[in-house]
């Protein structure tokens, strides 16, 4: 009898059962923002949850991305996802060696707890530490947070003024996507072609090819 009773309180217990994905970090886009590439040789994006990092423009934008890349890049991670954001990317927690890399991020001061969407209170006590001890983009009187900063226009502005840059080596990835697909290359080295290079950066996160940040990799083969 005490057998049936446990057999009948265990098959009434929810099982929640979370989605997770594994694979290699193949790019890191921002401070909250990577790319992994599946055990099916499925590359997907990753937004992280719960966290959001200074804009590349922002102040700490550019320490916030190196911060992140230095955590994860090249490594293999285990993905807890939450769900699926408007623009189609993967939202979750990234686990390293261990570590959750999103709260990382929060304890170095190199992002914000996202209050919109933040749920987990350790996030806001690592936010609240970093800020006590003034540490990364805490560092400054008052940092913007990126939400705001988006939403103020000058991320437009921003744009507009670097666009003039991209013009002149405009990246045209229709006839790339049809010749090539995700591999296993990470350097410009082991580009056949500028073609090849910018599908990689466009399509496989492969920002290390682009090593000014200006939208044109592997300047000696695309220039």
């Amino acid at each position: 009898m005490r057998l049936l009773i446990l057999i009948i309180c265990f098959c009434c217990v929810p099982v929640f059962a979370q989605q997770q994905l594994s694979g290699q970090v193949i790019g890191v886009s921002d401070g909250d923002t990577a790319t992994i590439l599946t055990a099916d040789r499925k590359p997907v994006k990753i937004r992280l949850a719960q966290i959001d990092a200074p804009e590349k423009a922002q102040a700490f934008g550019e320490r916030s991305k190196q911060s992140l890349s230095d955590l994860i890049y090249g490594k293999n991670v285990i993905v807890d996802v939450e769900t699926t954001d408007k623009y189609g990317r993967t939202v979750g927690k990234i686990i390293v060696a261990g570590i959750d890399a999103n709260l990382e991020q929060i304890k170095r001061g190199m992002a914000w707890f996202y209050v919109q969407y933040g749920k987990d209170a350790k996030y806001r006590d690592a936010e609240s530490k970093a800020k006590s001890a003034k540490l990364g983009l805490w560092s400054e009187a008052a940092p913007t947070p990126p939400w705001e900063w988006r939403h103020s226009g000058k991320a437009t502005t921003a744009s507009n003024t670097t666009q003039p840059v991209q013009a002149k080596q405009p990246i045209n990835t229709t006839s790339s996507s049809a010749s090539f697909s995700c591999g296993s290359k990470r350097y410009c080295k082991e580009m056949s072609s500028c073609e090849e290079a910018k599908f990689y950066l466009q399509h496989c996160g492969a920002t290390r090819i682009d090593g000014d940040g200006d939208g044109v990799p592997c300047e000696k083969l695309c220039n």
